[in-house]
């Protein structure tokens, strides 16, 4: 349990991190001259949306893996591991193929361009919420077929640290960010998601294949 956890919780924090997050959120909330509290609320809002979509299919994905885990022992011992550390090396391989045209893919097409006087603020978090939600995040599914492979509660554990790590990381950042004090290299982040994301897939696996659940 505590490797499910620790690799929920890791994954999650760099998810949460890439500036597309709530950078956005923040240039709304400054162009719509929110308060504080609203952009925060906004912030919760959209977080949530984000999350549940991706909960969502990563209970599905969970659920194949608990089906499998009860008729294939190897696959718990062999083949989760495995699948990670191949989708991590895809990740890192992917990063250095498009690092010079690296474009986060998490709702950047759908953000919605803010003018105060043609949109109300429910039509701009309706239209960035939906976005949200129609942009899950790819990553952690994959981890969700390694938690599946030990029961519900894997997926209980990586559906709960998932939503309340990236919400809460991302009201964070976003108070942060408005408060102007913000130090985080988001240059970084954005243009290296991928390696880091993969990097952590490939150790999570790796250890997997020496660690009994």
């Amino acid at each position: 349990m505590w490797q499910i956890f620790i690799g929920s919780l890791l994954l999650s924090l760099i998810h949460a991190s890439i500036p597309n997050h709530w950078i956005p959120l923040i240039a709304i909330g400054k162009t719509e001259k929110w308060t504080v509290n609203e952009t925060l609320g906004a912030t919760a809002i959209t977080g949530f949306a984000h999350t549940l979509s991706t909960v969502i299919i990563g209970i599905i994905v969970g659920f194949v893996g608990i089906k499998l885990a009860d008729s294939y022992n190897v696959i718990m011992t062999y083949i989760a591991p495995a699948i990670l550390i191949a989708i991590g090396l895809v990740y890192i391989i992917v990063n250095f193929i498009s690092k010079h045209h690296h474009h986060h893919h998490h709702h950047e097409h759908g953000l919605p361009k803010s003018r105060s006087n043609t949109k109300s603020k429910v039509a701009i978090l309706s239209s960035l919420s939906l976005a949200m939600f129609l942009t899950p995040c790819i990553e952690i599914e994959a981890y969700y077929f390694q938690a599946g492979l030990i029961g519900w509660n894997g997926i209980f554990i990586v559906s709960a640290v998932y939503t309340l790590t990236t919400v809460m990381l991302m009201l964070v950042l976003v108070y942060i960010g408005i408060k102007g004090t913000q130090r985080i290299n988001s240059h970084f982040l954005e243009h290296h998601e991928r390696l880091i994301t993969g990097g952590v897939l490939v150790v999570l696996g790796v250890l997997a294949f020496f660690v009994k659940f």
